[in-house]
């Protein structure tokens, strides 16, 4: 069995005490419900500034009465110490996720993208530490790698940042390991690389790319590119997500704290690849789509490609992705017809 299997199979026998903060998002609720379907206790930290209450609707679907009962909601804000005080009470481990993600929407308005993600980081940290938390893992992410031209991305090189998203998140690394060496107190900072999947908001000028495709295609609407379509990612489904999250709280063993690692599959996939398989796999689940893509400008801020190695967290958190692009367009296609329909 892997590494995951076997913790998935222990924690139903020693529930624990979990804070999962913007559990209202899209990788915060997918964690939500799979703790809960482990019979753990969960604290969940959501202001709905990105997140929504559908998604908390949804999991309470999707798990038992008893279960449910387990949650417990706190809507509260990270940018206020006392918030992050109160969900950190008698918590175990912490799943920090709440962050002001895009780039695009950090260029448009950085005051309040580091608002968010540096003083909230930083309240999150002091709270967590007072409280002794047993673990604190933290949403990284790629963005961190900037300019730096080699692939796939190794987690000891990086470049400079391209965006003030970047900045935020790699201060929160920087802190991270200030707090490890300062206080004593270690943290797991997880790179997440273009994670998609059920409940990602096709909506709103921010949308990923993959809802925001999905969501065009399914209306009839055109699909935009940015720039010539062969701008590469690591596409990763937020169940390979869920995994990482789950092994990094967890984990007993020292040499793996203190770390960033990167969560993705180490493959490529362009855009125009991208746009052929949703188009692909929408047909085969009854929608066509005949349009092509509308190619237009660049986009400010963006890097041209994207990989990740992940020898890393295979080698020191047992990390093996199940799934990759291909299987979670599958997985998650039947979700986005149900909630766009």
């Amino acid at each position: 069995m892997t590494a995951y299997q076997v913790l998935v199979e222990a924690l139903p026998r020693a529930p624990r005490t979990w804070l999962i903060t913007g559990v209202a998002g899209f990788i915060g609720s997918n964690l939500l419900e799979t703790l809960l379907k482990l019979d753990q206790r969960v604290v969940g930290l959501d202001n709905f500034a990105t997140g929504h209450q559908r998604n908390l609707d949804e999991v309470q679907s999707q798990v038992s009465p008893e279960q449910w009962s387990a949650f417990k909601f706190i809507q509260g804000d990270i940018r206020k110490l006392e918030d992050c005080q109160l969900a950190c009470a008698g918590v175990e481990y912490v799943l920090h996720q709440a962050a002001l993600g895009s780039v695009p929407r950090s260029i448009n308005d950085p005051i309040t993208t580091n608002g968010t993600n540096i003083d909230g980081f930083l309240n999150m940290l002091v709270a967590a530490r007072d409280a002794a938390v047993t673990s604190f893992t933290y949403a990284a992410s790629s963005s961190t790698y900037g300019d730096h031209p080699g692939l796939p991305k190794v987690e000891d090189t990086i470049g400079k940042p391209l965006s003030p998203y970047a900045v935020t998140k790699y201060v929160n690394e920087l802190y991270a390991e200030v707090f490890a060496r300062t206080y004593g107190f270690k943290t797991i900072g997880l790179r997440y690389f273009n994670v998609f999947g059920k409940r990602q908001d096709p909506n709103g000028a921010y949308a990923a790319v993959i809802p925001k495709w999905t969501a065009a295609m399914i209306n009839g609407e055109d699909v935009f590119i940015n720039g010539d379509g062969e701008t590469s990612r690591d596409f990763c489904y937020i169940e390979n997500t869920v995994q990482a999250n789950l092994l990094a709280a967890t984990t007993t063993c020292e040499a793996a704290r203190d770390q960033v690692y990167n969560v993705a599959v180490s493959g490529r996939t362009d855009l125009n690849q991208l746009f052929t398989a949703l188009r692909q796999t929408l047909n085969e689940n009854g929608v066509s789509y005949a349009k092509d893509p509308v190619y237009r400008d660049f986009r400010a801020g963006d890097v041209r490609h994207s990989q990740a190695d992940i020898g890393k967290i295979r080698r020191l958190l047992g990390y093996d992705p199940q799934f990759d692009i291909t299987r979670g367009i599958v997985q998650a296609m039947p979700w986005y017809i149900r909630f766009l329909k």
